[in-house]
C-alpha cells in the first residue's frame, strides 16, 4: 500500500514538472465554470496570478464577443466524450486580448475538463490583416474596374490586358486591342517628343504621370489623366508595364470651355478697346482683325464694306494666318480674287442678311496664300448691318470648327463693327459738312469784306446744316442812355413768323445780361427748368419756340453779337460736335468783324496814313538795295529767292505798321493840340477846352494809344527777327574765321527760304526733316558757309519743284538735315532729297563753274563751284554728292573741326 501511495506521488510530481515546463497552457476545470488547475504559462502569458485566475469563473475573462461561442463549447465539451477545438480571446492583465486556440476534453465521472491551450494572438493579427488586405484589393480592383481605365504593356509595349472600362471608353473591344500597342489610340495631339520623353522615364523603371488626348473607335477624342507604372524583375529593368487611366474628358471639356469663355471675354474687351480708339476706318477696322486673328484659330479674317457711292464690295481690312505667323493684307492684291472665293455665300447673305456658319468650303483654286494654309476649311461670315441696311461682311477661314459661344461673340463682334462703321461715316460726314461750311465762311472773309454778306451766309447755311426752324445773328448796339438788342440777319422756315428787328426793351435784359457775360445758352425745352427769365420765356413762346442754343461772338475790337439757333418742333437735343462746330463759326465771325472794321478804319485814314507810307516805302527800297548787294557781292542765283523771301517776310509788319501809324499820328497831333489849349487858358480852362476835349474823346485816346503803340511794336520787333536773320545769314561784319554753331547757320539758312519750302499758299509744303547730332563749335567762315547752305538747299527745293511738276500724284516732297562728328576731326552735314536724282555724267561735272541743269534764266551755274571753292579751298573740307536717277540726291559737306 505505501509502495502504489508513493508510486503515484511520484508519478504526480512527474507530472507537474511537465505541466510547469509546457510552454502550452495547461488548465482543469469543473462543470461549474472554475479553474482548478493552471501552470505557470498562464501567468506568464495573460499576466494573471494564478490565485486571480482560480477566483473567478473562467468566463469572466473571454473577451465579450467571444463568450456565447465559448459557453456553446462548453457545453459541447460536458456533452461529448470526443476533444473539441475552438478559438477565443482572453483578457490579459494590462486590458489587452490574447488569442487562444483550446484542445478540451471532459471526465464525466470528475465532472472536470481537461483543455490545453496555445498563443496563436501573432497568427490570428496577421490572418485578419490578409483578409482585411484581400478585402481591400478586391475593393480597389472593384473600383479601378468601376472608374479606370486598366491596360498592361509588354516591354515592347504590345497590350497584354485591358479592362471593361477600358474597351468601354475606347469602343474597341478586348480581342481589337490585345497585341496591339497604343497607337491604335493616338489621336495625334501630342507631338513625337511627347512620347519619347515619356518612354525614356518608363523604361528608367520610373512611374510617369501626365494627361493624354486618345482618339476612339468611332473618331471621338477623349482625354485620360494617365499614371504609368513599371513592373521591375529581378535584373531591375521593366518586364511590363502597368497604366490606369482616369477618365477626364468632361473635366477637359470644362477646361477647355472656361478657357474658351476667358479667351472670348478677353477677345470682346479687346475689340471695344479697339473700337473706341480714334483712327481712320481702315485702322480701326485692322485693329479688329488683327484681335481676332489674335484669340482665334483661324486662316483669314476680312472686313468688307460697301461703297457708298458704287455699292461695290471693299476690302477695308484683313489678316492672314499661316502656323508660323499672322500678317495684314495690305490690299487685294494680298487677297486674290477674294469675291469669287465665296461669291455664292457672300450673294446669298445679300439677300437674307443671315450669318453662315461652319460652311465646309473646299477650295479648288490657285491661290497660294489659301493653300499654303489648308485645302479644306470652314467658312463662317456675319452681316454688318445698320437700321436694317446691310454696309458691309465680316468673313473667317478656319480649319477647326467654331463653338456655339464663338458664333455668338462674332455676331456680337459685327453688330458693334456696324456700329463702329456707321459712327465713323457720320462723323466724317459731319466734318466734311463743317469744314465745308468754315471753308466758305473763311473764303468769304478772304475775298470780301463785306459783313453783312458774311452774316447772311453764316445764318442760311447754320440752319441747313443742323436743320433747324430759324437760325439768326443778334447784335449788340450800345448806347449811353440805353443800350438795345437787334436781330439783324434771319434764316427761317417759311412758315415761321420773322423776327427781324429790334427785341422789345423789357424783354432785353436777359439776353443783355448773358451776352455781356459771354455765356453760352443751351435749352432743350424752354418749359423744363429753363434758365430763361419770365419776358425772355414769354417771348420766345410768342414765336413758337421750344428749344433754343445761344452763342455769343465777341470781337477783338469789342463788338458784340450772338448766333441764335432755335427749334419750333419740341425738343432739340443739342449735340457736343453742334456746338463745337457753333464755336468755330463764331471765331470765323469775330475775325470777319474785326477784319471789316479794320477795313472802314483803313480807308478813312488813308489821307493821314500817306507820310508813313512814304517813310515805309523808303525803308523797304533801303532792304531791297541791301538785298542787292547781297547778290551783287556773292554772284549766286540764290540770291533772287532771298529777295523774295525778304519781300514775303516783311509784308505783314508793314501792314502792320501801314494800318497802325496813321491814327499814333492823328492821336499825338489830337493831345498836343489840347496841350497848347492848356497852356493857353491855363490854370482856369476855358470852354473851348472842355469842348475839345469832349469832342475828341481824351479819355478813348488815352486808353487806345497803349495798344495801338504795342501793336506798332508787334510789327517792328518782326522787322527786327527778319533782319537780324539776313544778318546771321550774310555774317558781313564776321569776315575773319571764329567758332560757329553749325546748326544755327542751317537754321538762319531755312529762315530764309521759308517761303519756298513751307505750306502757306506759296510754297511747296516740302517736309523738313531734321536729324541733328551733338556738335561743337567750328572754327569756320560764318557766312560763306551759310552761302554753301543757301546753294545747296535752293538747288535741293529746285529739284523737288521740278519732280513735283513730273511725279504728281502720290507725292510728297522731303529734305532730310543729318549733322554728326566723323573721328572726332570733322563735323559732317548731310542734305538729301527725294527729287528725281542725277545720272552720273551730271555729277562728273556738277561742279564745274557755269555747268547748270536748269533752264535759262533759273541759273548761273556759278553755285556749287563757288561751294566747292568755299568747303575745300577755304576750309580744307570735302564736299560730296551722291545721287541715282530716281533715288534723290545728297550732298555731304566735311569741315574740319
Amino acid at each position: 500500500m505505501k509502495l502504489v501511495k508513493y508510486e503515484f506521488n511520484k508519478s504526480k510530481e512527474k507530472y507537474s514538472r511537465f505541466f510547469s515546463l509546457s510552454l502550452d497552457l495547461f488548465c482543469i476545470a469543473n462543470f461549474e465554470g472554475y479553474f482548478k488547475y493552471l501552470n505557470p504559462v498562464w501567468t506568464k502569458i495573460l499576466g494573471w496570478s494564478i490565485q486571480e485566475l482560480v477566483a473567478q469563473p473562467f468566463i469572466e475573462f473571454v473577451h465579450p464577443e467571444d463568450r456565447e461561442s465559448t459557453i456553446f463549447a462548453a457545453q459541447k465539451i460536458a456533452q461529448s466524450v470526443d476533444a473539441v477545438s475552438f478559438e477565443n480571446r482572453y483578457l490579459c492583465q494590462d486590458g489587452s486580448y490574447k488569442w487562444l486556440s483550446w484542445n478540451a476534453t471532459a471526465f464525466s465521472e470528475e465532472q472536470l475538463i481537461y483543455a490545453v491551450a496555445r498563443d496563436i494572438t501573432i497568427n490570428k493579427e496577421n490572418e485578419i490583416a490578409l483578409q482585411k488586405s484581400i478585402k481591400e484589393l478586391e475593393a480597389f480592383r472593384f473600383a479601378l474596374n468601376a472608374h479606370s481605365l486598366v491596360a498592361i504593356t509588354d516591354r515592347t509595349g504590345r497590350i497584354t490586358y485591358v479592362n471593361e472600362k477600358f474597351c468601354e471608353i475606347s469602343k474597341y473591344s478586348s480581342e481589337e486591342l490585345l497585341g496591339q500597342d497604343h497607337r491604335i489610340i493616338n489621336s495625334g495631339h501630342h507631338t513625337k517628343e511627347f512620347f519619347a520623353s515619356l518612354w525614356k522615364t518608363i523604361a528608367q523603371g520610373k512611374i510617369w504621370k501626365g494627361e493624354i488626348q486618345n482618339k476612339a473607335k468611332d473618331g471621338t477624342f477623349y482625354w485620360v489623366d494617365t499614371l504609368i507604372a513599371p513592373m521591375l524583375g529581378q535584373d531591375g529593368k521593366p518586364y511590363q508595364y502597368v497604366s490606369i487611366r482616369t477618365d477626364i474628358t468632361q473635366r477637359k471639356l470644362s477646361e477647355l470651355a472656361l478657357l474658351e469663355r476667358s479667351r472670348l471675354s478677353v477677345l470682346s474687351a479687346e475689340v471695344s478697346l479697339a473700337l473706341s480708339q480714334s483712327g481712320t476706318l481702315p485702322e480701326i477696322l485692322q485693329n479688329c482683325t488683327n484681335t481676332i486673328s489674335q484669340y482665334l484659330d483661324i486662316g483669314f479674317v476680312c472686313i468688307w464694306t460697301f461703297e457708298r457711292q458704287t455699292n461695290q464690295l471693299q476690302l477695308q481690312a484683313g489678316v492672314h494666318c499661316t502656323e508660323i505667323t499672322c500678317s495684314a493684307l495690305s490690299d487685294t492684291q494680298d487677297f486674290p480674287d477674294h469675291i469669287a472665293l465665296v461669291n455664292n455665300t457672300i450673294g446669298l447673305m445679300i439677300q437674307n442678311h443671315q450669318a453662315i456658319f461652319n460652311q465646309e468650303l473646299s477650295i479648288n483654286h490657285s491661290v497660294k496664300l489659301i493653300e499654303s494654309t489648308f485645302s479644306i476649311s470652314r467658312f463662317s461670315a456675319y452681316p454688318l448691318i445698320v437700321e436694317q441696311q446691310l454696309i458691309g461682311i465680316i468673313a473667317l477661314f478656319s480649319k477647326q470648327l467654331f463653338t456655339e459661344p464663338t458664333h455668338n461673340l462674332l455676331n456680337w463682334i459685327a453688330n458693334n463693327i456696324a456700329v463702329a462703321i456707321d459712327r465713323i461715316w457720320a462723323r466724317e460726314e459731319l466734318l466734311s459738312r463743317r469744314e465745308a461750311l468754315l471753308l466758305r465762311l473763311a473764303s468769304q472773309i478772304r475775298s470780301s469784306l463785306n459783313l453783312d454778306m458774311i452774316l447772311e451766309t453764316a445764318v442760311n447755311e447754320i440752319r441747313s446744316l443742323l436743320q433747324i426752324d430759324r437760325c439768326y445773328f443778334l447784335s449788340y448796339l450800345p448806347h449811353p442812355s440805353q443800350p438795345s438788342l437787334t436781330i439783324t440777319y434771319e434764316a427761317r422756315n417759311p412758315n415761321l413768323a420773322s423776327m427781324l428787328g429790334s427785341i422789345p426793351l423789357q424783354k432785353s435784359n436777359f439776353l443783355t445780361q448773358t451776352l455781356l457775360s459771354q455765356e453760352l445758352i443751351c435749352i432743350e425745352n424752354i418749359n423744363n427748368k429753363s434758365p430763361l427769365d419770365y419776358d425772355m420765356q414769354e417771348l420766345l413762346t410768342e414765336f413758337g419756340i421750344t428749344s433754343q442754343l445761344m452763342l455769343p461772338v465777341k470781337s477783338n475790337s469789342g463788338e458784340i453779337g450772338a448766333i441764335v439757333c432755335s427749334h419750333c418742333s419740341g425738343d432739340r437735343i443739342w449735340n457736343n460736335s453742334e456746338i463745337s462746330l457753333l464755336q468755330a463759326v463764331c471765331d470765323q465771325l469775330a475775325i470777319a468783324i474785326d477784319h471789316a472794321q479794320l477795313y472802314t478804319q483803313s480807308r478813312t485814314a488813308t489821307l493821314e496814313a500817306q507820310t508813313q507810307a512814304e517813310k515805309l516805302t523808303e525803308t523797304l527800297h533801303k532792304l531791297q538795295q541791301t538785298q542787292s548787294q547781297l547778290i551783287q557781292n556773292e554772284k549766286m542765283s540764290s540770291l533772287g529767292q532771298l529777295v523774295a523771301g525778304v519781300a514775303h517776310e516783311i509784308n505783314n509788319p508793314v501792314n502792320f505798321i501801314h494800318g497802325n501809324l496813321t491814327y499814333a499820328n492823328e492821336y499825338f497831333q489830337e493831345m498836343l493840340t489840347l496841350l497848347h489849349l492848356y497852356q493857353q487858358y491855363y490854370p482856369q480852362p476855358e470852354v473851348e477846352i472842355e469842348d475839345f476835349t469832349k469832342k475828341i474823346d481824351l479819355e478813348f485816346l488815352t486808353s487806345d494809344l497803349s495798344q495801338l503803340l504795342s501793336s506798332m511794336n508787334m510789327g517792328t520787333n518782326r522787322i527786327r527777327e527778319i533782319v537780324l536773320g539776313l544778318r546771321n545769314f550774310s555774317r558781313h561784319d564776321e569776315a575773319d574765321k571764329k567758332l560757329v554753331n553749325i546748326h544755327e547757320g542751317i537754321e538762319n539758312t531755312l529762315l530764309i527760304l521759308h517761303h519756298r519750302w513751307k505750306n502757306n499758299g506759296i510754297g511747296l509744303d516740302i517736309s523738313i526733316v531734321k536729324e541733328y547730332g551733338d556738335l561743337p563749335l567750328v572754327d569756320c567762315y560764318a557766312g560763306q558757309l551759310n552761302q554753301v547752305f543757301m546753294n545747296i538747299l535752293t538747288n535741293a527745293i529746285d529739284a523737288l519743284e521740278e519732280s513735283m511738276v513730273k511725279i504728281k500724284t502720290n507725292y510728297k516732297p522731303q529734305i532730310v538735315i543729318r549733322t554728326e562728328v566723323l573721328e572726332s576731326k570733322f563735323v559732317v552735314i548731310r542734305i538729301a532729297d527725294n527729287g528725281l536724282g542725277m545720272g552720273e555724267d551730271t555729277q562728273k561735272r556738277l561742279f564745274d563753274p557755269f555747268f547748270t541743269t536748269k533752264q535759262v534764266g533759273k541759273g548761273t551755274g556759278l553755285g556749287l563751284s563757288i561751294s566747292y571753292q568755299i568747303v575745300v579751298e577755304k576750309h580744307g573740307g570735302i564736299l560730296n554728292c551722291l545721287s541715282e536717277p530716281g533715288k534723290g540726291t545728297e550732298f555731304c559737306i566735311q569741315i574740319p573741326i
